[in-house]
Protein backbone atom coordinates (compact mmCIF):
# COMPACT_ATOMS: atom_id res chain seq x y z
CA UNK A 1 0.00 0.00 0.00
CA UNK A 2 2.59 2.43 0.86
CA UNK A 3 4.56 1.84 -2.31
CA UNK A 4 1.00 2.71 -4.81
CA UNK A 5 0.74 5.63 -2.72
CA UNK A 6 4.44 6.57 -3.27
CA UNK A 7 3.80 5.90 -7.10
CA UNK A 8 0.28 7.99 -7.29
CA UNK A 9 2.16 11.36 -7.10
CA UNK A 10 4.87 10.74 -9.72
CA UNK A 11 2.62 9.08 -12.25
CA UNK A 12 0.21 12.87 -11.81
CA UNK A 13 3.44 14.44 -12.24
CA UNK A 14 4.44 12.44 -15.58
CA UNK A 15 0.40 13.09 -16.18
CA UNK A 16 0.83 16.52 -15.87
CA UNK A 17 3.60 16.88 -17.96
CA UNK A 18 2.69 15.08 -20.65
CA UNK A 19 -0.41 17.68 -20.52
CA UNK A 20 1.87 20.58 -20.84
CA UNK A 21 3.94 19.45 -23.56
CA UNK A 22 0.88 18.32 -25.19
CA UNK A 23 -0.29 21.88 -24.88
CA UNK A 24 2.73 23.47 -26.00
CA UNK A 25 3.24 21.48 -29.28
CA UNK A 26 -0.71 22.16 -29.73
CA UNK A 27 -0.12 26.14 -29.37
CA UNK A 28 3.24 26.10 -31.88
CA UNK A 29 1.35 23.70 -34.76
CA UNK A 30 -1.30 26.64 -34.34
CA UNK A 31 1.26 29.94 -34.49
CA UNK A 32 3.06 27.80 -37.07
CA UNK A 33 -0.23 27.50 -39.34
CA UNK A 34 -1.23 31.08 -38.47
CA UNK A 35 1.71 32.35 -40.32
CA UNK A 36 1.80 30.82 -43.13
CA UNK A 37 -1.80 31.50 -43.40
CA UNK A 38 -0.57 35.03 -43.16
CA UNK A 39 2.26 34.86 -45.31
CA UNK A 40 -0.12 33.36 -47.74
CA UNK A 41 -2.42 35.91 -47.75
CA UNK A 42 0.04 38.92 -47.83
CA UNK A 43 2.01 37.55 -51.24
CA UNK A 44 -1.18 35.85 -53.09
CA UNK A 45 -4.86 36.76 -51.63
CA UNK A 46 -3.53 40.60 -51.70
CA UNK A 47 -3.77 41.31 -55.30
CA UNK A 48 -7.12 40.05 -55.98
CA UNK A 49 -9.12 43.38 -54.89
CA UNK A 50 -12.53 44.11 -55.49
CA UNK A 51 -11.69 47.72 -56.50
CA UNK A 52 -11.86 48.34 -60.80
CA UNK A 53 -8.98 48.81 -61.94
CA UNK A 54 -9.20 51.16 -65.35
CA UNK A 55 -6.44 50.23 -67.98
CA UNK A 56 -5.76 53.32 -70.68
CA UNK A 57 -4.00 52.66 -73.33
CA UNK A 58 -3.60 56.95 -73.76
CA UNK A 59 0.02 57.53 -75.56
CA UNK A 60 1.02 53.33 -75.74
CA UNK A 61 2.62 52.90 -79.51
CA UNK A 62 4.92 49.99 -81.09
CA UNK A 63 8.66 51.25 -80.81
CA UNK A 64 9.02 52.37 -84.83
CA UNK A 65 10.87 48.98 -86.00
CA UNK A 66 6.92 47.62 -85.34
CA UNK A 67 4.83 50.54 -86.03
CA UNK A 68 2.52 50.89 -89.13
CA UNK A 69 0.92 48.10 -91.27
CA UNK A 70 1.59 44.58 -90.73
CA UNK A 71 0.81 41.47 -89.07
CA UNK A 72 -1.55 41.89 -85.81
CA UNK A 73 0.95 42.31 -82.54
CA UNK A 74 -0.08 41.37 -79.18
CA UNK A 75 2.19 42.64 -76.50
CA UNK A 76 2.14 41.02 -73.15
CA UNK A 77 3.31 43.22 -70.00
CA UNK A 78 4.17 41.27 -67.01
CA UNK A 79 5.78 41.50 -63.75
CA UNK A 80 8.16 38.62 -62.21
CA UNK A 81 7.03 39.28 -59.11
CA UNK A 82 3.58 39.68 -59.91
CA UNK A 83 1.55 36.47 -58.57
CA UNK A 84 -1.26 36.80 -60.70
CA UNK A 85 0.81 35.72 -64.02
CA UNK A 86 0.44 31.88 -63.16
CA UNK A 87 -3.67 32.56 -63.52
CA UNK A 88 -2.45 33.59 -67.15
CA UNK A 89 -0.17 31.81 -68.76
CA UNK A 90 -1.21 28.61 -69.57
CA UNK A 91 -3.60 30.66 -71.51
CA UNK A 92 -1.00 32.70 -72.84
CA UNK A 93 -0.02 29.60 -74.23
CA UNK A 94 -2.96 28.88 -75.88
CA UNK A 95 -3.48 31.89 -77.74
CA UNK A 96 0.20 31.42 -79.40
CA UNK A 97 -0.88 27.89 -80.52
CA UNK A 98 -3.96 28.62 -81.73
CA UNK A 99 -3.54 32.33 -83.51
CA UNK A 100 -0.13 32.58 -84.33
CA UNK A 101 -0.55 30.33 -87.16
CA UNK A 102 -2.86 32.75 -88.08
CA UNK A 103 -0.31 35.07 -88.68
CA UNK A 104 -0.47 36.85 -85.20
CA UNK A 105 2.87 37.86 -83.51
CA UNK A 106 3.46 38.06 -79.94
CA UNK A 107 5.91 39.90 -77.86
CA UNK A 108 6.11 40.56 -73.95
CA UNK A 109 7.31 43.72 -72.14
CA UNK A 110 8.87 42.95 -68.17
CA UNK A 111 8.27 45.83 -65.91
CA UNK A 112 11.43 47.76 -65.67
CA UNK A 113 13.78 46.79 -63.00
CA UNK A 114 12.35 43.28 -62.62
CA UNK A 115 13.55 39.89 -63.17
CA UNK A 116 12.53 37.08 -63.76
CA UNK A 117 11.94 34.62 -67.16
CA UNK A 118 8.91 33.19 -69.07
CA UNK A 119 8.26 29.90 -68.78
CA UNK A 120 9.41 27.76 -71.75
CA UNK A 121 5.64 27.46 -73.17
CA UNK A 122 6.26 31.12 -73.98
CA UNK A 123 9.53 31.26 -75.26
CA UNK A 124 7.77 32.06 -78.41
CA UNK A 125 7.44 35.53 -77.32
CA UNK A 126 10.11 38.04 -78.52
CA UNK A 127 11.38 40.60 -76.18
CA UNK A 128 10.36 44.35 -76.43
CA UNK A 129 12.86 46.60 -73.72
CA UNK A 130 10.07 48.77 -73.48
CA UNK A 131 7.37 50.57 -75.24
CA UNK A 132 6.78 54.50 -75.35
CA UNK A 133 3.68 55.30 -73.31
CA UNK A 134 4.53 51.86 -71.18
CA UNK A 135 5.73 53.39 -68.06
CA UNK A 136 1.91 54.75 -67.21
CA UNK A 137 0.39 51.64 -67.57
CA UNK A 138 -1.77 51.31 -64.27
CA UNK A 139 -1.07 47.36 -63.58
CA UNK A 140 -0.47 44.22 -65.29
CA UNK A 141 -0.78 41.75 -66.60
CA UNK A 142 -2.09 43.19 -69.54
CA UNK A 143 -2.61 42.73 -73.14
CA UNK A 144 -1.93 45.21 -76.11
CA UNK A 145 -3.12 44.59 -79.00
CA UNK A 146 -2.57 45.97 -82.45
CA UNK A 147 -4.25 45.70 -85.86
CA UNK A 148 -2.80 44.86 -89.06
CA UNK A 149 -2.67 48.82 -90.00
CA UNK A 150 -0.84 49.54 -86.92
CA UNK A 151 -3.50 50.93 -84.49
CA UNK A 152 -4.03 50.00 -81.01
CA UNK A 153 -7.21 48.04 -80.99
CA UNK A 154 -7.76 46.65 -77.63
CA UNK A 155 -5.47 47.75 -74.73
CA UNK A 156 -6.75 45.68 -71.32
CA UNK A 157 -6.40 42.77 -68.78
CA UNK A 158 -6.58 39.39 -70.32
CA UNK A 159 -10.07 38.73 -68.25
CA UNK A 160 -12.45 39.46 -65.38
CA UNK A 161 -11.60 37.76 -62.15
CA UNK A 162 -9.20 35.96 -60.20
CA UNK A 163 -7.89 33.25 -62.88
CA UNK A 164 -7.97 33.49 -66.80
CA UNK A 165 -9.50 31.13 -69.45
CA UNK A 166 -10.42 30.99 -72.51
CA UNK A 167 -13.82 30.75 -70.91
CA UNK A 168 -13.91 34.37 -69.40
CA UNK A 169 -11.38 36.33 -71.64
CA UNK A 170 -11.37 39.28 -73.91
CA UNK A 171 -8.99 38.35 -75.91
CA UNK A 172 -10.16 35.61 -77.90
CA UNK A 173 -12.92 37.95 -79.47
CA UNK A 174 -10.44 40.67 -80.21
CA UNK A 175 -8.25 38.99 -82.56
CA UNK A 176 -11.44 36.39 -84.18
CA UNK A 177 -12.40 40.56 -85.51
CA UNK A 178 -9.16 41.51 -86.28
CA UNK A 179 -8.48 38.22 -87.87
CA UNK A 180 -11.91 38.69 -89.73
CA UNK A 181 -10.86 42.31 -90.90
CA UNK A 182 -12.86 44.11 -88.32
CA UNK A 183 -12.34 46.90 -87.23
CA UNK A 184 -12.20 47.16 -83.11
CA UNK A 185 -11.69 49.74 -80.56
CA UNK A 186 -11.36 49.14 -77.28
CA UNK A 187 -8.23 51.14 -75.75
CA UNK A 188 -9.97 51.79 -72.47
CA UNK A 189 -11.43 49.28 -70.32
CA UNK A 190 -12.56 48.98 -66.70
CA UNK A 191 -11.59 45.74 -64.69
CA UNK A 192 -12.08 44.00 -61.37
CA UNK A 193 -9.09 40.86 -61.26
CA UNK A 194 -6.15 40.07 -60.51
CA UNK A 195 -3.80 42.86 -61.15
CA UNK A 196 -0.58 43.97 -59.79
CA UNK A 197 0.79 47.62 -59.43
CA UNK A 198 3.13 48.52 -62.52
CA UNK A 199 4.20 51.90 -61.90
CA UNK A 200 6.24 52.75 -58.68
CA UNK A 201 4.30 54.41 -56.10
CA UNK A 202 4.27 58.27 -56.19
CA UNK A 203 6.31 59.48 -53.18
Amino acid sequence: MASLTAILPVFAMTSRRKAILASLIAAFCLAGLATAYWWFQSRYIRPFSDQPTLFAGDGLQLPRELSGPGPIRLVHFWDPACPCNVGNQQHLAELIGRFAPQGVEFFEVRKPGSRGQLPETLKALRSLATLPGAERLPASPAVGIWDAQGRLAYFGPYSEGATCTSSNSFIEPILEALVAGRKVEATHTLAVGCYCPWAPPAD
